[in-house]
């Protein structure tokens, strides 16, 4: 079955709860830094708005206490960034300091068709986190169908995720844009891929991949295994590895997962040189070295790996990317991870591949890179598309209308 989405759903003169994922940076003055995550919720907020509803957004941003407003976390840039984003033709009208109670219920009544109503942030309120019933239950009375277009959260079970939908009771609930696009590729490519279907994962520790390395193997040709997690899985095989990054506690769940993978017929593939420095930052000396020498740490993989991997990579006809080769955010060792985001690119333009970013820091690296627009994918949410790619079930999605 797969679930109702905002094509089934009639919006002229109703109004329609959206949850929304604008849990974006802020500059030190409180205006937006990065309004990517505005920008992509836009296309569903415009099909309520241009088939004449009333869009009530709601979102989380940051990590407030749940006690209350507080001012670094409220919405209000939002507010002005989104009034930006659609310009003149539909107004923005921002309910300050709260997410329930009589301001929302009569700032919702005043909207008009073409309106949009945002809500302050939900986190204030302690029940929006802990899934409560009675927030859940003021939030869905306020509108007239639920979209949920917020795949950044869709792995958590907070109440304007979970609780909200069933609270509506018969009323409509369907998946936005951005959701289902998500899920198209996140869940469908990945159930159905076409080989040579390979995982690249990266980031630091082997415990913070194991479930996506697990659900992932029996179903991939390869995984490439790059960043801090790589010396884990190279000390099980018995590699010098100097200063590097280290799990003491995988080092056994590496070295078996190294023998499924072999019974199996599955390579993981791992760095076979190094970018290594002593310690990190932008001026560091460096060396290449096929193993981490003694007093030093391996911060980027190698440029013999790098051109094995792009390689690969251009071959394959569907690929899965999470987590950064090394630390990126400090050149040179961002090298690995834009060799990536570079041949991803190509697989894409030269191969018709399908690739898929997680979001999060792979997400930024590629947009960093200039490489974002040519693949097929680049999720907005880096620990929903890792929970997706550990085959977990999402409660936010089961609880949509299904067909």
């Amino acid at each position: 079955m797969s679930v109702h989405t905002i094509d089934h759903l009639d919006v002229q003169g109703k109004r329609v709860l959206i949850r929304v994922d604008f849990n974006v940076p802020l500059r030190d003055d409180g205006t937006v830094l990065d309004d990517r995550r505005v920008r992509m919720a836009l296309p569903t907020i415009k099909r309520v708005l241009d088939g004449g509803g009333i869009a009530i957004c709601m979102s989380h941003l940051g990590r407030p206490g749940g006690t209350g407003y507080e001012a670094q976390f409220t919405l209000a840039p939002v507010a002005v960034c989104l009034q930006t984003l659609l310009g003149e033709d539909h107004r923005v009208h921002f309910v300050s300091e709260q997410c329930r109670g009589e301001a929302v219920v009569n700032v919702v009544a005043a909207a008009q068709p073409g309106d949009v109503v945002l809500l302050d942030n939900l986190r204030f309120d302690a029940g929006e986190k802990s899934g409560c019933d009675v927030l859940a239950g003021d939030l869905a009375a306020l509108a007239d169908a639920y979209v949920n277009d917020a795949f950044g959260t869709a792995h958590r079970e907070h109440a304007s995720m979970v609780a909200v939908p069933r609270a509506m009771g018969d009323r409509p609930c369907v998946a936005g844009d951005l959701l289902q696009q998500e899920l198209r590729f996140l869940d469908h490519a990945i159930a159905e891929p076409r080989h040579p279907f390979v995982a690249v994962l990266g980031g630091a520790k082997v415990s913070d991949k194991l479930g996506a390395i697990e659900h992932l193997l029996p179903r991939v040709d390869a995984i490439f295994v790059g960043g801090g997690m790589a010396y884990t899985f190279l000390a099980a095989q018995g590699m010098p590895i100097g200063d590097s990054l280290l799990e003491d506690n995988m080092v056994d769940t590496a070295a078996g997962l190294l023998a499924v993978a072999a019974t199996a017929g599955k390579v993981i593939h791992l760095p076979v040189d190094h970018v290594c420095a002593q310690s990190i930052g932008p001026d560091v000396d460096t060396r290449t070295a096929d193993t981490v020498p003694e007093g030093w740490m391996g911060l980027d993989i190698g440029p013999a790996t790098r051109t094995a991997w792009s390689n690969a990579l251009h071959a394959a006809g569907t690929v899965v990317w999470n987590g950064p080769m090394g630390v990126f955010e400090v050149p040179p060792f961002d090298a690995g991870t834009m060799a990536v985001g570079a041949a991803l690119a190509k697989a894409s333009a030269e191969n018709d591949a399908v690739t898929i970013v997680g979001g999060g820091e792979t997400a930024a690296a590629v947009e960093a890179a200039g490489v974002a627009g040519a693949l097929s994918h680049v999720s907005t949410g880096g620990g929903a598309s890792l929970r997706m790619l550990e085959g977990a079930p999402f409660q936010s999605v089961i609880c949509l209308d299904r067909s």
